[in-house]
């Protein structure tokens, strides 16, 4: 793949969010659309997701993750979206500039007109939690586990403690009894699930699996590799109740703790984040705070469906598209016509500004289906009426054609697009 130094869209990422933000960019009418993905292959995290529960709202099917990545993989590839994988972005500017490496390209700079920030979320860690106690092999976060068992092919213990009900964490408790390990307890922190019902009947409740709520790990215990922990009961306030301390003998301790957005690069690019989730300030088509750069899925906040990033990603990625296609306008100078209600065809299909002066302008058409009745040929520009003409009828064998004149140039100068539409009076 040859490396453009300009791009219509740019999406940071190919998990479900971005996967379907250059899906819907491309058919927005974007041209060059490039996926820069960190890892060796396009799906992202639902590439270890080997269990069911994908696309059932947007394909009203019950799918592991790899399938439902690969349908959007195909269309990605159907459409000639771009993609630079193995590729790291180290920098974005707010100015839409993007930094990255790879051992393929090297270091390059793009320019983008619309940028999608599709990195997803990270969990939570141990020294994020502040767990006290030895520091011996043996402690994972939920979804590193799920990595070496699906994809590296590798079990990580044989005794396991999972610290939190979220639901990586529930479906690796059954995914671990799959291949024979034991798992002796989930505890909870709260005093409640954080991860969806259906996980916790299906994972914990259908293979026995005891979880515990308003319990946490007090202490790791071992040398080279976790021998035990130590729980305890909180109270209303997260306080250890004293007395309730138990040992649980295990070797592996998975930490299920939650997600964080994944934002450094969001930081770099002069975006807001809402302190409360850690993700972008976003409007209702995901534009952050920084014109021309938007955001979709577990990037903005974590979603509980993987449906639900992917129809995020539709409307991130439409709205970069139809951005970039105005950037691309204004730097052009040019203005689109496009046929509207009952028009085959209009000529010319571009107005190049310079032209709008003294002298009018013919758009030249023919219709779709003839009408024998009075009609209006009108000229819009989304949602205002730029010109009108009214027509006694209208056949498609016969020419039929709209002056845009002097008084409607202000008007046209501001449209980056104008739909011409013939329809009864």
């Amino acid at each position: 793949m040859a490396v453009k130094e300009l791009y219509d869209v740019i999406v940071i990422g190919s998990g479900p969010g971005g996967l379907a933000a250059a899906i819907a960019a491309k058919k927005a009418g974007a041209d060059d659309v490039l996926i820069i993905e960190r890892d060796i292959e396009l799906g992202g995290i639902l590439l270890q997701c080997i269990h069911n529960g994908f696309g059932v709202e947007i394909f009203k099917e019950d799918l592991p993750g790899p399938t439902y990545s690969q349908r959007f993989i195909k269309e990605v590839r159907a459409l000639g979206i771009e993609t630079m994988l193995d590729t790291m972005v180290l920098d974005i500017t707010p100015l839409k500039k993007v930094y990255a490496s790879s051992k393929q390209h090297g270091f390059v700079v793009l320019e983008a007109r619309s940028i999608v920030l599709a990195m997803g979320c990270r969990e939570r860690t141990r020294p994020m939690i502040r767990i006290p106690g030895t520091r011996p092999s043996g402690v994972y976060t939920a979804g590193t586990a799920q990595r070496w068992t699906n994809v590296e092919g590798y079990l990580p213990g044989k005794r396991f403690v999972i610290l939190g009900s979220g639901d990586i964490g529930m479906i690796m408790a059954r995914r671990l009894t799959f291949e024979g390990a034991k798992v002796e307890r989930v505890l909870e922190v709260m005093p409640h699930l954080t991860g969806l019902t259906r996980n916790y009947v299906q994972c914990l409740l259908d293979f026995d699996i005891q979880l515990q709520l308003r319990h946490t790990v007090k202490r790791i215990i071992g040398n080279d590799r976790v021998e035990a922990i130590e729980s305890v009961k909180v109270d209303e306030k997260w306080k250890p109740v004293p007395g309730t301390e138990e040992i649980i003998p295990c070797d592996t301790l998975l930490l299920s703790v939650g997600l964080i957005p994944e934002n450094e690069l969001s930081k770099k690019a002069g975006v807001l984040l809402d302190p409360r989730i850690g993700g972008p300030i976003v409007d209702d088509s995901f534009q952050t705070n920084v014109p021309g750069i938007f955001a979709a899925g577990n990037v903005v906040h974590v979603y509980d469906l993987v449906d639900w990033v992917t129809e995020a990603g539709y409307v991130a990625g439409n709205a970069a598209g139809e951005y970039a296609i105005k950037e691309r306008q204004k730097e052009t100078g040019s203005i689109t016509i496009q046929a509207g209600d009952n028009v085959r065809y209009v000529v010319p299909q571009m107005l190049d500004k310079a032209h709008l002066t003294d002298k009018p302008i013919s758009l030249q058409m023919r219709v779709i289906n003839p009408i024998e009745d009075p009609v209006w040929v009108e000229a819009h520009d989304g949602s205002n009426l730029v010109a009108r003409k009214a027509e006694r009828y209208v056949r498609p064998g016969e020419m039929v054609t709209l002056k845009l004149r002097p008084k409607h140039f202000d008007d046209v100068r501001k449209a980056g697009t104008l739909t011409i539409s013939v329809n009864p009076k």
